[in-house]
């Protein structure tokens, strides 16, 4: 290990019991996958909009194109009821359709049978849902620069991207390539995912046509709509030499200042390559567009809003000189948009593994001991309110940070466990790299983890997963002459929890298996109490009375 000391640290620890939930009609439908969605699998999308940006309002359509995995006769699509659907066409046929909530069901009424290819043109217009609190609470956010021009970006993550546009609103889901059309006024330019293909002109009007040729979570297609000044550069790749383009889209008056900041994109590159893999959309270029909201990921197209600063918006963590969002959200190329979950209740595979990133760049770019410093910080942020994965199957969108900061800190700790830097590394690079643009679950990576290093660590992630607390280790301390008599246990929710824990005496490290709710003794020679140091992860350590 990289390391010579880590510091305790006390986590504050909540008892809880595991929250209640409640959820509408409306929730299942978004977050089940009934027959009428498992019966189609997207294979690509066609969107083609136009903006009233005076009006606030959109309209166009999107066409569904799609294999059948099961015969069907009906099949749900979703789009908010703030969006009306004007028709639904197949086979230039117009098809029957009812809604219930945000889900609508169209009826074929004749079976489309298995194993073949089909599509639907969904026509719709309407005035789409604003954002209350961009990228948190999204939707369109109707801005203005500081010139008095219009600024407008869309952000969904969690509410569902069919607030804007109709689609197959799932996450299990990704079509294998998308296409984006959008007209804007001419003196405005629009940007979108993947790769700009053609402008149309028109009199007052311009078309702009983008293409994304890797499958794309619904959530991050967007749309940027701003005078923007675009700027270029390229990142060489360390592992083969290849060239990947890199695009910037920024206020005009911003430009000088995103010409240096954006400089730190080409480290970020380098060390998520070195961990994991080479950028996984290369064909499709990275971008990053200046938004009127903090940032997203939204794939190829990174939201930017952290005003080039340093840290987030200029504040923590402090002592790193990374911008927060530069980091995070081109980790989440890899974690989120590459890897990506099948339910929202699992979104700790994208929000735990890119927060993790953010310590890999610390320590690469620094050393050990900051990556610590900077979990130490996070960690102060930790909530154990709710546990990290929620209730599956529904519109589950009430996560807090805990699925960011303790996620990591978890992460940290699971690290100092297995002990061996070396299969640490190579389970995290090779888990991504054999799963690459595809979808897992929270049970692949524990088969994963278990299989590589021999263990059985399902008490691990039961814990830290599935209930809000996190582990206590108690300890008593008694002096007999030279020696140090130390007793210890775990007081967790989890029968069998049994993680190895380190600790220091005299600054040489050791390490006990405590047993859940057991006490165990061990008896250390030349050693007195003060001596005794528990070390820096997701638990909370305390001495307790004899």
């Amino acid at each position: 290990m990289r390391y010579t000391i880590l510091l305790f640290f006390c986590l504050g620890c909540s008892f809880f019991s595991q929250a209640q939930y409640e959820f509408s009609e409306a929730d299942t439908l978004r977050g089940m996958l009934r027959p009428e969605r498992t019966c189609y699998d997207v294979t690509f999308y066609d969107l083609n909009i136009a903006l009233d940006i005076d009006a606030q309002t959109l309209s166009g359509s999107n066409l569904i194109e799609y294999k059948v995995l099961r015969g069907f006769n009906m099949l749900q699509i979703d789009l908010f009821k703030e969006m009306e659907i004007d028709s639904i066409v197949h086979n230039n046929q117009t098809l029957a359709f009812h809604r219930k909530h945000n889900a609508v069901f169209v009826d074929f009424g004749t079976m489309q049978e298995r194993d073949t290819k089909g599509s639907i043109l969904v026509y719709y217009h309407g005035t789409p849902r604003k954002a209350v609190k961009a990228p948190w609470d999204g939707g369109f956010s109707w801005k203005y620069d500081r010139t008095g021009e219009h600024w407008i970006g869309v952000s969904c993550e969690g509410i569902g991207a069919s607030l804007w546009w109709p689609n197959k609103d799932h996450l299990s889901d990704e079509p294998d390539s998308m296409r984006i059309r959008c007209k804007v006024p001419s003196r405005l330019m629009c940007v979108a995912n993947g790769v700009l293909r053609d402008t149309v002109q028109e009199d007052t009007s311009t078309t702009y046509d983008w293409f994304v040729s890797y499958p794309i979570n619904n959530y991050n297609v967007t749309l940027n709509i701003a005078n923007y000044v675009h700027f270029s550069d390229t990142f060489v790749s360390p592992t083969d030499g290849s060239k990947l383009p890199l695009d910037y889209y920024v206020l005009p008056s911003n430009l000088k200042k995103a010409k240096k900041q954006f400089k730190q994109v080409d480290d970020v590159l380098k060390v998520f390559e070195k961990y994991f893999d080479k950028y996984p959309f290369w064909n499709d270029g990275y971008a990053l567009v200046e938004t009127p909201y903090l940032g997203m990921e939204h794939q190829g197209a990174i939201a930017y809003g952290n005003q080039y600063m340093d840290g987030y918006m200029g504040g923590h963590p402090p002592g790193i000189p990374v911008d927060f969002i530069i980091l995070h959200e081109t980790g989440h190329e890899w974690w989120g948009n590459s890897i990506s979950c099948n339910d929202h209740a699992e979104m700790w595979l994208h929000e735990t593994f890119t927060t993790y990133m953010e310590s890999i760049y610390v320590e690469e770019m620094h050393s050990f001991d900051d990556a610590v410093r900077y979990m130490k910080y996070y960690s102060m942020y930790i909530a154990n309110r709710k546990p990290i994965v929620g209730p599956k199957n529904v519109n589950f969108d009430e996560h807090d940070s805990d699925m960011y900061y303790k996620g990591a800190v978890m992460l940290h700790t699971l690290r100092l466990v297995i002990g061996d830097d070396d299969l640490w590394w190579k389970i995290l690079k090779t888990f991504y790299q054999q799963n690459t643009i595809q979808n897992v679950n929270t049970e692949d990576f524990i088969t994963y983890v278990n299989e590589q290093t021999g263990q059985n660590f399902d008490y691990f992630f039961e814990q830290y997963l599935h209930h809000p607390s996190i582990p206590k280790f108690e300890y008593k301390l008694k002096e007999k002459g030279n020696q140090l008599q130390v007793s210890y246990r775990w007081k967790t929710n989890v029968e069998g929890f049994n993680m190895p824990i380190t600790f220091k005496i005299k600054k040489e490290d050791q390490r006990l298996t405590p047993q859940n709710n057991k006490w165990q003794k061990a008896v250390f020679p030349k050693a007195k109490a003060e001596d005794f140091k528990v070390n820096f992860g997701l638990y909370k350590a305390r001495e307790v009375a004899d």
